[in-house]
């Protein structure tokens, strides 16, 4: 008889944001004709940098001549990749080691893996509200204990994180293991500033922790003084291993590549005390569970490192940062509370009235044909809360302030 991992029973039988087209879908049954904005999605909606697509069909013609075909990529990435990488960090004085960079499709993906290499028995802390992954990825592998009347986790520790806090995480009272930071944070849009970061890295080191540092979204961050890399603070490499994307910097949502940085210095315990650094449980991991990313979209991704692709990857992050602008403005005009929208692409909306978070959703959906993310998707504590993207149109974007500015809220 075979029997199922009983973990993944416990999480939602279908993914949040599935819940939302649910809801999209039986407007659209009734409402058949109407033009719906979607001023919630966390997909890009621009088309991919022209040098991007110039690099990759360049790639394209190679695979198809013998001399110049690639199959598998190695198990790290292809040099070609990782020394622009490793560039760019040096750009702001960060020399990382070339072993300890490693291609990923997309940074989801080894934010959700990385509880592979790490003992069931940690103690997990978790912004509250939070990307959902973070949660789901600790549930799915067991390490969440059982879910409580306030419907958390008994075995994870909630980071703090509201209005009080300016949605910015506080510090666990107890002792935790494994800290998942996402910095600037999905969903609400704000950012750890050098010195509140520098308290996580210190807790870290102070407790042995690790902080698995989802920097997906640093791209956003224009504001000279925050830091754009968690090794910009003294101490990082020991206990932080950082996950980039280029999803949301160059459009590669349906291309799928990012990276994850695992430092030499950070090392983990086995229950006898002894230590191991984390790459190498990393390296066999990697060897075992993938074959890499396509040299194609290596390629594409290397090109955004040329000085013209750098331009047109900038244009691109501006483009959805005015778009987040205008939405940020025009609600704090209009009265409402918003945090975020400033070095993120994202904006963090208290409701009005105090409704709760699907309410507002329904009342944006039927009354202004607006789609938003409500805030509960992303945990209990974003209730009463709605998350607003600036990765629409311009245009779609604009009508659906006009229309919003038409609404009584």
């Amino acid at each position: 008889m075979a029997l199922a991992n009983e973990n993944y029973l416990k999480t939602p039988e279908i993914y949040c944001f599935d819940e939302i087209e649910k809801r999209v879908n039986a407007f659209k049954v009734l409402h058949p004709n109407s033009k719906l904005i979607r001023l919630g999605v966390g997909d890009v909606t621009r088309p991919l940098p022209n040098e991007v697509v110039r690099a990759m069909q360049v790639a394209i013609d190679e695979m198809s001549l013998s001399e110049s075909f690639r199959g598998y990529s190695p198990p790290q990435g292809y040099d070609f990749l990782i020394e622009k990488i490793l560039k760019d960090y040096r750009s702001y004085g960060i020399n990382i080691d070339k072993e300890s960079v490693f291609i990923n499709d997309g940074a989801k993906s080894d934010i959700g893996n990385i509880g592979h290499v790490l003992g069931r028995d940690n103690i997990i802390a978790i912004s509250d509200p939070v990307y959902p992954v973070y949660e789901n990825a600790t549930i799915m592998s067991g390490r969440a204990g059982v879910l409580t009347e306030e419907q958390k986790w008994s075995n994870v520790v909630y980071l703090r994180c509201s209005e009080r806090t300016d949605f910015v995480p506080e510090l666990p009272t107890e002792k935790v293991d494994v800290i998942y930071l996402c910095n600037p944070n999905n969903p609400t849009g704000t950012v750890l500033k050098k010195a509140e970061l520098k308290r996580w890295v210190d807790y870290a080191i102070e407790h042995q922790s690790i902080i698995i540092y989802d920097g997906a979204y640093q791209a956003y961050i224009n504001e000279p003084d925050l830091p754009r890399s968690i090794y910009e603070i003294k101490g990082a490499k020991k206990v932080a291993v950082e996950v980039r994307s280029y999803s949301k910097t160059a459009g590669f949502t349906g291309l799928r590549c990012g990276y994850s940085v695992f430092p030499q210095e950070l090392i983990v315990y086995t229950k006898m005390g002894e230590e191991v650094p984390l790459i190498k449980l990393w390296n066999r991991r990697n060897a075992n569970y993938t074959n890499g990313v396509s040299y194609i979209v290596q390629r594409g991704a290397e090109a955004i490192y040329s000085r013209k692709g750098k331009t047109e990857t900038q244009e691109l992050v501006n483009y959805y940062l005015t778009n987040v602008s205008l939405i940020r403005n025009e609600l704090k005009s209009l009265g409402f509370k918003v945090y975020g929208g400033i070095n993120s692409p994202y904006v963090w909306v208290k409701t009005p009235d105090n409704q709760s978070s699907w309410k507002f959703f329904q009342q944006l959906l039927y009354e202004n044909q607006i789609v938003g993310t409500p805030g509960i998707v992303f945990g209990i504590s974003g209730d009463g809360y709605m998350r607003f993207s600036g990765f629409s149109s311009r245009e779609e974007t604009l009508i659906a302030l006009e229309r919003i500015r038409k609404s009584k809220y």
